[in-house]
Parts: structure tokens; C-alpha cells; sequence
């Protein structure tokens, strides 16, 4: 039987190419992952229209909800990072709650999940980076000083066509870019830009923590469905 050990289900933006390969890298033995496309209209990561797009997942999420739950997953992650932005904190919240009443499952967020993450890691400071628009990427910091993390420093890649094309290289950079010293650690936001094979390289050259959307909502998961999982070569999230 797969997932012997756990299941796990994931929903996730019709157009992002880098969750299910990500998630996969950091799948422990004995565990299933289980993936489910939420529904949105217009073009696929870009800048234009992102809050209807999240506005039409969400729209989508009972259905695909219902959908992922057939396959009994311990635990069911959103996917995507700015919608959390897009809802804000009260009706994040509420959908959280809905969606366990719904399955029965834990249900969590990639921002969730960073909140998580954070607390583990005692990181109250962060510099935050991202491959959204100048707009997106303010609302997510008012979305992280609303939960009392305090945002040194934030910043957004330049020149972004479509964040599904961006890479890790990317990642990196825009994390080196945006890093102070008075930051305890460095988030990445977005599930969409590559960044899982370049954070130890980023924790090996800035000294402190780092943590994205995606390694946050694959360590939440495997935390929540009972996984004691060490992955040296991912960050101190994963080091055991």
C-alpha cells in the first residue's frame, strides 16, 4: 500500500510546474504525495490579474478539496503562497477551519506553514524576498507584520515575465540581495519560483537560517502527519 507511513495531499495554481518536483525531493520513504490542480482564470504567473486569480483558486477549493480527500491524506496543504496574501488574516483563518470541517484532515497553508517554521526556528526578524509585483509583495509583508513578524528588509525580482520560468539561481540572488545583518533568517515567498536546491547554499553563505514557501509547507506537512524526517543538504529545517 503507497503512503503506509503518511499521505499527504496538495492543491495546487493550474500553471505552477514546481511544486509537485519540489515536493517530490523531499518525499521520506513510506510517504505518498498527492496533488489535485485548483482552478483559475486568465494567464499563468504573471504579474497582471494575480489577485482574481487567487480569488478564482479559492473560489475552486471545495471541489478540489473534496477531490484530494478520496485518497485519505493525514494532512492537505494549499499550495500558494499569496493567496494567504489576497485573503488576509481573518479569512485565511476561516478558510483553514472550513476546509478540516470539510475532510476531517488537517488542513494547512505554504504561509501557514512559514508562520510555523519561523517559531520553530525562533526567528522573529526576517528579510523577505519575492517574485511578485512591487503591490503583491507589500501585501504579503502586511500580511506577515499582521501575524508580529517584524520585516527588516523585503524586496522583489526585477524583470519577472512569468514567475513559473523563474530558477534557482534567481532565488538565490534575490535572497543575497535582500539579507541584513539584524535579519535572524531570510524567507522566500512564492511556490512557483524554484528555490528547494538553493537553500543550503544560501544558509552556507549567509549563516542563518533560510526558508521558503515550499520547504516550509513540505516540513509542516511531514511534521503534522507524524514524519520525523532529516534531510541533510535542505537547510535547518530539515537537518534533524
Amino acid at each position: 500500500m503507497k503512503g503506509w507511513r503518511a499521505r499527504i495531499g496538495f492543491l495546487v495554481p493550474p500553471g505552477n510546474p514546481t511544486v509537485e518536483p519540489e515536493m517530490y525531493g523531499l518525499c521520506p520513504p513510506g510517504v505518498s504525495m498527492h496533488f489535485t490542480r485548483l482552478h483559475a482564470e486568465g494567464p499563468a504567473g504573471t504579474h497582471v490579474g494575480q489577485d482574481e486569480r487567487n480569488l478564482s483558486q479559492v473560489a475552486s477549493l471545495p471541489a478540489a478539496v473534496k477531490l484530494l480527500a478520496m485518497v485519505s491524506p493525514q494532512v492537505i496543504v494549499l499550495a500558494h503562497t499569496a493567496t494567504s496574501y489576497t485573503l488576509g488574516q481573518a479569512r485565511e483563518a476561516a478558510l483553514v477551519a472550513e476546509m478540516e470541517a470539510m475532510t476531517g484532515a488537517r488542513f494547512i497553508t505554504a504561509f501557514g506553514s512559514t508562520l510555523a517554521a519561523l517559531e520553530f526556528l525562533g526567528c522573529r526578524r526576517i528579510a523577505y524576498g519575492t517574485p511578485y509585483s512591487e503591490a503583491t509583495t507589500l501585501q504579503g509583508k502586511r500580511h506577515l507584520e499582521a501575524h508580529g513578524i517584524e520585516v527588516v528588509s523585503h524586496g522583489a525580482l526585477a524583470h519577472v515575465r512569468n514567475i513559473y520560468e523563474e530558477t534557482e539561481e534567481r532565488a538565490y540572488a534575490i535572497a543575497r540581495a535582500v539579507d541584513r545583518p539584524e535579519a535572524q533568517a531570510v524567507f522566500l515567498s512564492g511556490t512557483g519560483m524554484p528555490t528547494i536546491e538553493a537553500i543550503q547554499a544560501l544558509e552556507d553563505d549567509l549563516g542563518k537560517p533560510v526558508i521558503s514557501a515550499a520547504s516550509a509547507m513540505a516540513w509542516n506537512a511531514l511534521r503534522l502527519a507524524g514524519v520525523k524526517h532529516a534531510r541533510p543538504g535542505y537547510g535547518r529545517l530539515f537537518s534533524g
